[in-house]
């Protein structure tokens, strides 16, 4: 008896109408009882696979349209321009001048992280370095890797800035006073609403960053930041810089008699 003969087209216009889909649906999609014809097709088509959900979903190259990041996601399913997940943690870290920590990690692709970054260390695909309070994973290049400790390094003491410390001309300590000179001609709203857009570029615990750095109250960093979210806060205003009433009563002119 002649074996069945199974077409891949079948897959593409399934994948073409749903975006993606499990091994199983594509096996009732193709009319085969076996997960191994199934790859098969697949094989010819070049298809991608989801870095979430184990891996369990499956997509075209046609179909995805991957974002900057190189990522894209589809009914939550989330698949790489660099692969697996493991794969794409690497191309992460690998690209950033900082390194980065396993909670920016799992925000970024939307996934726990933490034991695949286990595994990635312990094959040598990368390295991780403890701080303060956590781990920062890094290249597993040693030139790279200085690199992102030392920015790391630039951007907990200065958090003002994103720069690579490598393309600093300044000492630190020149840095530092330059920053706190400008902020110091600033007046009462200028300072608070500086405070809050570095606060914004900064993210999750930018208030509590400047705060330190700039000797605030986490709570006008946090005001600022909210003013610039909220366009008609009526105390933001480009022509003033006290409040209404605040500052000296006027003096009424003495006339002469």
């Amino acid at each position: 008896m002649r074996p069945l003969s199974f077409h891949p087209a079948a897959i593409q216009d399934h994948l073409r109408k749903h975006k993606i889909a499990t091994l199983p649906q594509l096996n009732q999609a193709l009319g085969a009882n076996a997960d191994l014809t199934v790859f098969r097709k697949l094989r010819e088509l070049d298809y991608l696979s989801s870095y979430s959900h184990s891996g369990r979903f499956y997509s075209l190259p046609s179909i995805v349209r991957f974002d900057e990041q190189g990522l894209w996601s589809f009914q939550n399913v989330w698949f790489s321009r660099h692969g697996t997940l493991l794969s794409t943690l690497v191309a992460f870290v690998n690209r950033s001048p900082k390194g980065c920590f396993a909670d920016e990690l799992a925000q970024a692709l939307h996934v726990e992280v933490h034991e695949s970054l286990r595994q990635l260390v312990e094959q040598g695909r990368l390295e991780r370095t403890q701080t303060a309070s956590h781990y920062l994973y890094t290249s597993a290049d040693s030139t790279k890797r200085k690199e992102q400790i030392r920015a790391q390094a630039t951007t907990q003491i200065f958090p003002l800035c994103f720069a690579d410390s490598a393309l600093l001309h300044i000492s630190p300590d020149e840095l530092k006073a330059s920053i706190l000179l400008f902020y110091g001609l600033l007046d009462e709203q200028p300072r608070r609403l500086y405070a809050g857009i570095e606060s914004l570029r900064l993210g999750h615990g930018g208030d509590a960053l400047l705060a330190q750095f700039l000797g605030l109250d986490p709570h006008t960093v946090a005001r600022g930041r909210k003013q610039l979210l909220d366009q008609d806060d009526q105390d933001l205003s480009a022509d003033r810089v006290r409040l209404p009433g605040a500052g000296r009563k006027l003096a009424e002119k003495k006339r002469r008699k």
